[in-house]
C-alpha cells in the first residue's frame, strides 16, 4: 500500500443541518452543512412541501380534473 495517499479522518466531524440540527459523526471533513436532515425531510416528518412556480401545480390540476374538494 502507498503512504501519504489517504485523506485524514475526523471521528469527531460535525454535520449541521439548515434547521439547527447539529450531528457527531466521523467524515473526512471536520465541518459539513446539509439542507435537509431526518428531523425536516417530508418524508419523515410526514408534511407536504410543495413549492409553486408560475401556477404549475394548478395547470396540472386543470389538465386532469383533480379539482381538491
Amino acid at each position: 500500500m502507498k503512504t501519504g495517499i489517504h485523506p485524514k479522518y475526523f471521528s469527531d466531524a460535525v454535520i449541521t443541518c439548515s434547521c439547527g440540527t447539529v450531528y457527531k459523526t466521523g467524515s473526512t471533513k471536520q465541518n459539513s452543512r446539509i439542507e435537509l436532515c431526518s428531523n425536516c425531510h417530508p418524508f419523515y416528518t410526514g408534511e407536504q412541501k410543495i413549492v409553486d412556480t408560475e401556477g404549475r401545480v394548478d395547470r396540472i390540476k386543470r389538465r386532469f380534473n383533480l379539482d381538491e374538494k
